[in-house]
């Protein structure tokens, strides 16, 4: 059952529920297992034969022992048996819509935002919006969510002379210091340079630029976006 996922249950008679509430980044779903998490992709059904039946029951008895440590591992196996039993394919690529994502990015900017928050907009996974997000843009959603902080910083530098705190807690930075760090590694400048000299912000040969169509932001940023940091 994936996260979120609306669902009832009515248990008839004498029932027992084993409970796997696992996050993505629970150890069974890392490294070599991460393949297993495609499980949670969607919801579904199965019946479970004799061996893992068997399994199943050590799962439980193992797990009600006091002071036992092999939760994980003992997860990891029974997820890696059911994946091969019901012989989960990777689901078809997905198109994700980039301009409902820059709206809600936009009208949230200031929060401390993350790529769960992102894949929740598009009810997908993490795991799986990060896939179709690196699939469709060719940047990870983190790099898409600071060229846009960025951007946004950069408006506010020469549109306005808002304090460098303020200008970090409108576009999502923890700190001022946070912005002068992210700012000098993708442009090679800091803010209060570009206050100084608003011309740099339009450079072409700016260092770490690159032209780039993936980033479309609403229009009160659209006159400084024609470039934006490569990372």
């Amino acid at each position: 059952m994936p996260a979120n996922h609306v669902h009832y249950y009515e248990g008839i008679g004498t029932n027992r529920q084993l409970i796997f509430d696992l996050p993505d980044n629970a150890p069974s779903l890392s490294g070599s297992q991460r393949e297993l998490a495609r499980l949670f992709d969607a919801p579904r059904f199965f019946a479970l034969d004799d061996p893992l039946r068997l399994y199943l029951n050590f799962l439980v008895q193992e797990l009600s022992l006091p002071r036992h440590a092999q939760g994980d591992l003992l997860a990891a196996t029974f997820l890696g048996c059911l994946h091969s039993r019901l012989h989960v394919a990777p689901p078809p690529s997905r198109r994700l819509d980039l301009d409902g994502l820059d709206r809600f990015i936009q009208n949230n900017l200031e929060k401390r935002l993350t790529v769960a928050d992102l894949a929740s907009q598009a009810c997908l996974s993490e795991a799986h919006f990060s896939e179709c997000f690196r699939e469709q843009t060719g940047v990870t959603p983190y790099q898409y969510l600071l060229r846009q902080r960025l951007a946004a910083a950069r408006y506010w530098l020469t549109t306005s002379m808002l304090p460098l705190s303020e200008v970090a807690a409108r576009t999502g930075f923890a700190s001022q210091s946070a912005l002068s760090h992210a700012f000098r590694r993708a442009f090679d400048y800091s803010p209060g340079q570009l206050r100084r000299n608003p011309q740099l912000s339009l450079s072409r040969n700016a260092p770490f630029l690159t032209p780039v169509a993936i980033l479309r932001p609403t229009s009160q940023f659209s006159w400084i976006c024609h470039q934006v940091p490569r990372f």
